[in-house]
């Protein structure tokens, strides 16, 4: 990490995320960036995503919807409604920007007219860049990463970076790998184009779980 402010665009931005670092913003300013280049980088293998049983008959059971984009800069917002957040008011300008451009992604879990959670994040080449989730009920986080992870494996996708680890990534399948070896992972990724749209946004249960 380093202490220095950065003025990003939307192009420096995607090109940062093509050599392995990424931008964080400064909890304590609206404005302020940093570099993350982080030793040990988390990632979910697309074809090591654990779905529990108990998950399996939660989605089996449905009463919901899932949305892709229906409102990027919302789900962004839901993600930084938190006490402490390094999504200040920079970094929702530039990845609402980059949305426009159609590199940002949103993965959003709807029932009864509320958004339930969901996720968004950064798609180059044929890797995704997962950014932000959030769960307002139990699995809604979940459940829209089982629909992430099924959308890059239709679309051809070879990495997805989650930045860090947590219990609750690493109880899907996420992983840690050093530098090193992310930065293989990382190039090999961008030499190919995967499709983010490959998979039909009205996708029934079952196909998105077949997909797994």
């Amino acid at each position: 990490m380093t202490d220095e402010v950065l003025t990003l665009t939307p192009e420096l931005l995607l090109q940062a995320y093509a050599v392995g670092i990424f931008p964080m913003g400064s909890e304590g300013s609206e404005q302020e960036l940093y570099w993350v280049d982080p030793p040990e980088r988390g990632v979910i293998p697309l074809d090591g995503l654990h779905v529990s049983r108990s998950l399996r008959k939660t989605i089996r059971r449905g009463g919901f919807e899932v949305r892709i984009d229906h409102d990027f800069g919302a789900m962004m917002r839901d993600c930084a409604g938190r006490e402490e957040t390094w999504i200040n008011d920079t970094i929702l300008d530039l990845y609402r920007a980059l949305h426009e451009r159609g590199a940002a992604h949103s993965v959003e879990v709807w029932s009864g007219g509320r958004r339930l959670g969901g996720l968004y994040g950064v798609s180059i080449g044929a890797a995704f860049f997962g950014e932000s989730m959030v769960s307002h009920v139990p699995d809604a986080s979940k459940i829209a990463l089982v629909w992430l992870v099924a959308r890059l494996r239709a679309g051809g996708f070879r990495l997805l970076d989650t930045q860090f680890t947590t219990e609750h990534l690493e109880s899907m399948g996420g992983i840690g790998i050093d530098r090193a070896k992310y930065q293989t992972s990382l190039q090999t990724a961008l030499r190919h184009r995967g499709r983010f749209g490959a998979l039909d946004r009205d996708a029934d249960t079952e196909t998105v779980l077949g997909l797994l």
